[in-house]
């Protein structure tokens, strides 16, 4: 935790995970007033902070209208006043007696599923005090991830089930656009995004065609709602999560630009190897996680900070960033850096000098903190606790 004594992002034992809370809280409120503008409810994901304080700045204050991706996480939201939450995620049949304690115990409490035999779970198990399930139907939109593929005739027939259900009401139709994560730029992103708006809307009026009353339809992704179409508006509600802190994946995927990036990995260097034109640093994969798989020109992660070369090799237009080096491998504790090119200049990087790394995928380096370390313009000003488990 960050005492008295640590007041700087500088004087922090490394490696720490420091979150910029003037970019977290713009982050927020573009994304919300995005939304507000189309007219279109936002149910901002949780899963990829997981703290009470960052889904305070994502809902506003409301503690209202979330998604989760594991119970744990409904949980501690449910604990600390936070209701309407939809638990994204098939249902997990082990865990049907938790999820009807969290529907009973909260005004609403969202199951997601996408096969008869979960419907049959819930139907084992009735709700108390004269409440019904509140369920979604998860649709696949050529995601390919989980869902009903929406082509084949058993999702109308499986959203029909549902709606005749006793104790079960379909509250809505949900899909996961995250096939924009293969995208590159604005207008491939905006193809998926109306591309996924248009099947689930054409769904929800194939169901009303044939009587089944769908009150709700949301999408969402990232990149998706970063950049949303028009026909969007068309929607109840859409769904994303990873915006809040952004990463170098989304950035190259073109959902936000570079300065929009709001966590960075403090490393200090703790060894000099010039024979081999390498440092070593003190952040292993245990702090940054080997999401990307090294496929960065920059391998694991984006080096800043540093004085150095600043033609960045992916094409990044920004003096703030300096990619001298690459994050060529990591072990548990342990990370290798390397010159981009040339031979490394090991006085520019004293024994003990911090390094900032920016990570490719935030969601999964977050989840490799207990504590996050938050600032404003380097001067700490919170330190946030995750929940974790499932």
């Amino acid at each position: 935790m960050a005492g008295p004594a640590v007041q700087s992002t500088q004087d922090l034992c490394t490696p720490a995970f420091v979150v910029d809370l003037d970019i977290v809280k713009r982050n927020a409120n573009e994304m919300s007033d995005r939304f507000q503008k189309l007219g279109v409810q936002l149910r901002p994901h949780m899963k990829t902070h997981k703290t009470l304080e960052c889904a305070d700045i994502m809902t506003g204050g409301s503690r209202r209208c979330i998604v989760v991706s594991t119970l744990a996480e409904a949980s501690f939201y449910a604990d600390h006043g936070y209701d309407d939450i939809l638990y994204a995620y098939p249902l997990p049949f082990d865990k049907v007696e938790r999820c009807a304690e969290l529907s009973e115990r909260l005004s609403l409490f969202h199951v997601l599923l996408d096969n008869s035999l979960a419907l049959q779970e819930l139907r084992k198990r009735p709700l108390r005090q004269g409440k019904a399930w509140h369920v979604w139907m998860k649709l696949d939109c050529d995601n390919g991830r989980v869902g009903v593929p929406h082509s084949e005739p058993a999702a109308l027939q499986l959203a029909r089930e549902i709606a005749e259900t006793e104790g079960v009401e379909l509250t809505g139709i949900y899909a996961h656009c995250g096939n924009t994560y293969g995208c590159k730029g604005e207008e491939q992103i905006k193809a998926i995004a109306q591309a996924t708006t248009t099947v689930t809307v054409e769904f929800v009026e194939k169901l009303k065609a044939v009587g089944v009353q769908v009150p709700k339809s949301s999408i969402g992704s990232t990149p998706s709602c970063s950049h949303p179409v028009p026909d969007m508006a068309m929607l109840s509600e859409v769904h994303p999560g990873n915006y809040i802190f952004y990463d170098v994946q989304q950035s190259l995927i073109g959902s936000c630009r570079f300065e929009d990036v709001a966590v960075r990995v403090l490393t200090r260097v703790i060894g000099h190897y010039p024979h081999r034109n390498q440092l070593m640093v003190d952040c292993g994969w245990t702090a940054l996680s080997h999401d990307g798989g090294g496929r960065l020109p920059t391998g694991y992660a984006v080096i800043e900070g540093q004085p150095g070369l600043n033609n960045s090799p992916i094409g990044w237009k920004t003096s703030s960033v300096y990619l001298f080096g690459r994050l060529v491998s990591m072990t548990q504790e342990h990370g290798r850096v390397e010159p981009v090119s040339g031979k490394l200049d090991f006085s520019q990087f004293p024994l003990g000098s911090m390094l900032a790394l920016i990570p490719y995928h935030a969601c999964a380096t977050a989840a490799m903190h207990p504590v996050y370390y938050v600032h404003s313009k380097g001067k700490i000003v919170d330190t946030w606790k995750p929940t974790r488990g499932w």
